[in-house]
């Protein structure tokens, strides 16, 4: 029979040092609460718990090394790839940051690309997780951004894992679709060699389906992660279309990132308005260079046409504009009605529509509504459709005929020892495909351990309006911008990366403008201002512990609460 514990009557503190107000009933509790960064990261990173760490570091006894040791480590928890990210990601982070409603948003991508970067310079290691080992075998399909996240968070709980890559080298779009100027290789190699140092046996030029079944493959493994992404580009179904002379975007874009240079003429109309649109018309600006890389075609022009206006183009801002910086002409309400082909079959013009905005689509943008008979020609001999792309599905003979995965929350599809994630689910963001994989290395870990995989836990959010905007603790500079490469200087050397980020001293400065939203940053205002003296200071303190609190002598008179600049304390 267990024991009952009777509740006992709270008993009413005595104020001390007060001017003899009336009591209050409530008391100060320490609640640490979720950032919106935190919140708006689909890879799920401990974003204020990086920043705080290099921000915190004399505070808590690091030297500069490392804390940016430390800092890289917390991110490795969820993401494999920091330095790849730091460069790729259009850090939807920022965008919730609540300093932006001060001075601007925190530079957190720029932040991250910095300890990556420290990182690979350091040589530093990924490390194991205290599980396992176990002698169940994971078989992963694909090495893009979801695949490599699933890879590593299976091989680091002890699992053994084979990576089945049908292209030559590792990355996947990363490697075949962004652009060296954006991404260098070095980088992806070295970040990917530090997952397959942990134990992943990667096997590149294997094609599931027609090297190896994929009904084998559900045979011979306990597990299988399908993140073959969608490699395959949409055609834009109008006359004169096929034939030589035109290209998918993605096709495109994998033949010139792989070194094969697709032959392009001197007048290039590409059609769409995101990033691959945006890329295909860059990349063909700088194709026909030397060995040297320093020369590029001469007279070339290129046209991209969309058929929405600039504020509907869901492009990164920053891409565009530098395309505008390297003459790229972007036509606006425009959409292709004909390919023209001379005699020979050649690409010669491109019949043009004009379009008008109506209402608002599926996709809530207004939809484009062709100008009955405004049609308008335009000279070229290459065309490049980048207007959607897909999965191609079909060798793996065990899904649906859309081509499309279908997923639950931790990536198990409806086909048995198979999970899924990345482009194959839904079009998305690389750092999208790095928590999807990254969720189903949980969902695939607990149903291989017979168990249920469990919800991450978080604290309440906290807004802008829980944060003391004038409280500045660490005076930090302003937001720090990354140096970028002149028009002419990146066309003059192709292959150049275009952003160099920011400097070691502005990167710490930066993560010094982190509010520390929700979490104790030690600022000790709560200690000062206490009259009862119900602060007590940690002797070792971490980020998140610098104080503990005592409410023998609580009046409630909430000066710690209104008094604490990141909204970490409570009065309950």
């Amino acid at each position: 029979m267990g024991l009952i514990k009777k509740n006992k009557k709270k008993k009413e503190l005595t104020i001390r040092g007060g001017a003899g107000a009336e009591q209050s009933p409530y008391r100060p509790k320490a609640v640490k609460k979720h950032p919106p960064c935190i919140g708006a990261c689909p890879s799920g990173n401990d974003i204020r718990g990086w920043l705080t760490t290099i921000q915190l570091r004399e505070k808590i006894g690091l030297s500069t090394e490392e804390a940016c040791d430390q800092a890289w480590a917390i991110e490795m928890e969820t993401n494999p790839m920091p330095s790849i990210m730091g460069r790729v990601c259009p850090h939807p982070c920022e965008g919730e940051c609540n300093r932006k409603e001060k001075d601007g948003a925190v530079g957190i991508n720029s932040v991250e690309r910095f300890f990556g970067d420290h990182a690979i310079k350091r040589g530093l290691k990924a490390t194991m997780l205290e599980e396992g080992p176990y002698d169940e075998k994971v078989a992963v399909v694909g090495s893009g951004p979801s695949g490599l996240s699933c890879a590593y968070q299976m091989v680091r709980r002890g699992y053994k894992v084979t990576m089945f890559e049908s292209l030559p080298k590792p990355g996947g779009m990363l490697r075949y679709g962004i652009p060296e100027y954006r991404l260098p290789r070095d980088i992806i190699d070295a970040e990917y060699q530090r997952v397959f140092d942990l134990g992943v046996d990667f096997k590149p030029n294997t094609l599931i389906g027609k090297d190896i079944k994929f009904e084998d493959l559900q045979k011979d493994y306990d597990a299988v992660f399908v993140g073959i992404g969608a490699h395959q580009g949409r055609k834009l179904g109008c006359p004169g279309e096929d034939g030589e002379g035109v290209y998918t975007g993605t096709e495109f874009l994998r033949e010139a990132n792989a070194g094969n240079n697709p032959e392009v003429g001197s007048h290039v109309v590409v059609i769409g308005g995101g990033d691959t649109a945006i890329d295909a018309a860059r990349v063909t600006l700088r194709l026909g260079h030397d060995a040297a890389g320093m020369a590029r075609r001469e007279g070339a022009a290129v046209t991209l046409l969309y058929r929405r206006t600039r504020e509907e183009m869901p492009a990164i801002e920053r891409e565009i504009e530098e395309a505008l910086e390297e003459n790229i002409r972007i036509e606006y309400l425009a959409a292709p009605a004909k390919i023209i082909r001379d005699e020979n079959g050649k690409v010669v013009k491109m019949a043009v529509q004009h379009m008008e905005l109506g209402e608002p689509d599926d996709s809530g943008r207004r939809r484009p509504v062709p100008i009955e008979g405004k049609i308008t020609e335009i000279n070229c001999d290459t065309v490049i459709t980048a207007v959607s792309q897909s999965p191609d599905t079909t060798s793996l003979g065990a899904f649906n005929e859309t081509g499309w995965m279908d997923v639950d929350e931790w990536g198990k599809t409806g086909v048995d020892k198979v999970w899924s994630g990345g482009d194959n689910v839904n079009l998305g963001l690389a750092t999208i495909s790095i928590g999807q994989g990254r969720m189903a290395a949980k969902g695939m870990h607990a149903a291989l351990r017979g168990e249920e995989p469990k919800a991450e836990v978080q604290g309440p959010p906290i807004g802008p309006d829980r944060i003391l905007m004038n409280v500045d603790v660490y005076e930090a500079p302003a937001r720090a911008e990354r140096e970028v490469m002149t028009a002419e200087a990146r066309l003059a050397d192709p292959l150049a990366e275009i952003d160099k980020g920011i400097t070691d001293e502005a990167a710490l400065d930066e993560a010094a403008r982190c509010f520390s939203c929700g979490s104790c940053f030690g600022c000790e205002r709560c200690w000062m201002y206490c009259t009862p003296g119900c602060f007590k200071k940690v002797p070792e303190p971490e980020p998140g512990d610098f104080l503990t609190i005592h409410l023998e002598t609580c009046n409630g008179c909430k000066k710690c609460s209104d008094e604490c600049p990141c909204g970490y304390l409570d009065m309950v």
